[in-house]
């Protein structure tokens, strides 16, 4: 029933973008580059009409999570309206690297409540970098899932003399606002770029008009961007991030968040056109800070009250070679960090005096990596990339209460522990005329994060039980397995893409009834432990068709299925999902109407704390504009989302936490 349901959808989409107005007779062909417009592995953010991808009719007051949704293989963990947490290759935030830049940054949220991705606005981000598996960028470490790079958008030399921005957008749903500003300057020798974003949202409303209780945020962002070239092809850059959210409410928990402030800071040389056996060298070193505070003072019927603080600090660097010799294009990467990570909670209890302990106890990590990797081109045909990263990790339990604490657990554990892990990927590719075939392997290990080694009592309000870490946990690691066909150029482009990870030593937590919950109402304690094995598979089908000169039609088919060991399946895997949409461009007019259709989700896990997601289907449509008003270029968008007002959670809304209902936003940029 759900392949003729599919095929209804299908032909309703183009049915619906035939729909729109034609416009003319006469539209004009659309930018070669529009045409290839889907880069499965790159999300441009910034860019003009018809020269990369656009997000869903939002422009630039796009969040970075829905310019994260146009990834293939990306799908997000939701607690609330704010801070979604990236899964890739159905992998959460354990199994995959985030940096700014190719900065290490780690979250200082206990509940991964501020993922890296929320240090972040559109209106300094250029475009989003997707390394899906074991193949990850050089700065990456423990990306068994896949890595994430957010680049941010530098004016660069000889640009413009002089940019000036604004944006300004609205959604009715939660009466979000969005206000942006940011300025350019550059010249032969020197650059500069800053701005600020504001975006402020109450509750919003699920569909039938449900308003959902504590899903308020409010946030500020901040930044600067410098660059020096004292000399031709020596480069001097800066960068400056100041990111503060306050009253963020998270609906799926039972705690909110009053403050999480981040601070990113860093300073690199760039060397380019060497001579030599490297053409390019670039060093960076850098800094970030960043404090998140949880409290309940918000929420009714609170028994105890309870803060629950943290904060993560991190100093590192790291130094890229890349060359050209022969057939071979070569990098050579050498990154270090150090990370120390704090958390603590502090409960009220009416009538006592308060009950205190240590939940992250201020674990110090250093990290010193050395990445390769090597593209050879083998003929007109064929081509070899290899890639392979080994690193050396030591940490240390800094805080002697916290130590003691977990002693009682783990009699006889040491205070530090030294360890090692590495990855090796390979892949082929053929190419024939508008074919390409490739596949690839790899093979890779990650050391247990801090919370799956430390973490002490750590309550999770998904499965309602309180978590320990282990500090005897082995060494995750997987082999991946992977091939791709694709076709391009038009008028049909299409992509197949599959993989599979056959993990050992898989973690995740097992519950243990020797001990005792601490959490009132949980239902008991989860100790980290490895699974002999687990499997996780990923089917991706992309097919594209350039009806017409102006009309473009896009759908995209995912399935994914994952078991442990002992045949139960594994939590948050998402289940079968078809995406279809039609685009109009007609001049500097873009317009899109689409739909999602989401199964049921029938192989959840019930071990984990999982229940049944029906499924849905959403609908949406938007369009936008870009004309000039004298000497101001300006760019409106306009659109709805859930166009009739369907209630729905996804499989990885947090404790089905609804989505929003009818949602009809504006935006507008403004370019002087």
């Amino acid at each position: 029933m759900i392949h003729i349901f599919v095929c209804k959808l299908v032909l309703g989409a183009g049915l619906s973008a035939m729909a729109v107005p034609a416009f003319s007779q006469t539209a004009q062909q659309a930018d070669s580059v529009d045409s290839k417009e889907v880069t499965l592995s790159e999300v441009t953010v910034t860019s003009a009409v018809g020269a990369g991808r656009k997000v869903a009719g939002k422009g630039h007051t796009a969040s970075i999570e829905e310019h994260l949704l146009q990834l293939n293989n990306v799908t997000m963990i939701r607690r609330g309206s704010y801070a979604w947490e990236p899964v890739v290759n159905n992998m959460t935030t354990e199994r995959v690297s985030t940096t700014i830049d190719g900065m290490k940054i780690f979250y200082a949220c206990t509940d991964k409540m501020d993922p890296v991705t929320s240090y972040v606005e559109s209106g300094n981000l250029q475009r989003i970098r997707l390394d899906a598996g074991l193949d990850g960028n050089p700065q990456a470490t423990g990306n068994i899932g896949g890595s994430i790079d957010l680049k941010l958008r530098k004016a660069g030399f000889a640009a413009k003399p002089q940019e000036y921005n604004a944006t300004a957008g609205y959604e009715s749903n939660g009466h979000l606002q969005v206000y942006g500003i940011d300025a350019a300057f550059s010249s032969s020798k020197i650059y500069a770029n800053m701005g600020a974003f504001y975006r402020h949202a109450g509750n919003y409303k699920a569909g039938g008009n449900e308003e959902v209780g504590f899903s308020q945020f409010r946030k500020v962002n901040t930044f600067l961007n410098l660059g020096w070239q004292p000399r031709q092809n020596h480069i001097i850059e800066g960068t400056v991030i100041f990111d503060r959210a306050t009253d963020v409410g998270y609906p799926a928990l039972n705690m909110d968040v009053s403050d999480a402030t981040g601070l990113i800071t860093s300073l690199s040389y760039r060397h380019e056109y060497l001579q030599g056996f490297f053409s390019r060298w670039e060093s960076k070193v850098y800094y970030n800070h960043i404090t998140h505070n949880m409290d309940d003072t918000g929420r009714p019927d609170v028994v105890i009250h309870m803060d629950m603080p943290g904060r993560s600090s991190t100093a590192g660097l790291y130094s890229l070679l890349q060359g050209t010799r022969g057939n071979h294009q070569f990098q050579l990467n050498y990154d270090a960090y150090h990370n120390t990570l704090f958390a603590d909670m502090t409960m009220y209890v009416k009538g006592a005096k308060p009950m205190y302990m240590l939940t992250w106890p201020d674990v110090g990590t250093i990290n010193s990596g050395l990445a390769l990797s090597d593209d050879i081109s083998l003929g007109a045909r064929h081509s070899l990339r290899i890639s392979a990263k080994g690193s050396w990790q030591h940490r240390r339990i800094n805080n002697d209460e916290g130590f003691r604490a977990l002693s009682i657990y783990f009699p006889g554990m040491s205070r530090t522990n030294s360890d090692f892990s590495g990855r090796v990927a390979a892949s082929y590719s053929y190419h024939q005329g508008r074919w390409k075939f490739s596949v690839g392997t790899g093979y890779g290990n990650r050391t247990p994060t801090v919370t799956e080694a430390y973490g002490y009592f750590l309550n999770n309000t998904f499965d309602r039980y309180d978590y320990i870490g282990n500090p005897a946990l082995k060494n995750e690691s997987a082999i991946e397995v992977n091939a791709s066909a694709s076709l391009t150029g038009n008028p049909i482009e299409a992509r197949l893409e599959v993989n599979t990870f056959f993990f050992q030593n898989y973690i995740i937590g097992i519950p243990d009834s020797r001990l005792s919950a601490m959490t009132i109402g949980a239902a008991g304690v989860k100790l980290y432990q490895n699974l002999p094995s687990a499997q996780i598979v990923n089917a991706t089908v992309n097919l594209n068709w350039q009806i017409l000169r102006w009309l473009r039609w896009e759908n995209n088919i995912r399935y994914s299925y994952g078991k442990e060991n002992t045949g139960a399946w594994l939590p948050l895997i998402a289940p079968f999902s078809y995406q279809s949409k039609c685009k109009v461009l007609w001049g500097n007019v873009e317009a899109e109407v689409g739909t999602e259709v989401v199964a049921r989700q029938n192989n959840f896990s019930q071990k984990y704390g999982e229940t049944l997601t029906p499924g849905y289907n959403i609908w949406h449509i938007n369009a936008g504009w870009r004309f000039n008003l004298g000497k101001v270029l300006c760019d409106l968008h306009v659109g709805i989302d859930n166009i009739f007002d369907h209630y729905y959670s996804t499989y990885s809304d947090w404790n089905h936490i609804p989505q929003k209902g009818r949602n009809i936003y504006t935006n507008i940029s403004l370019q002087f």
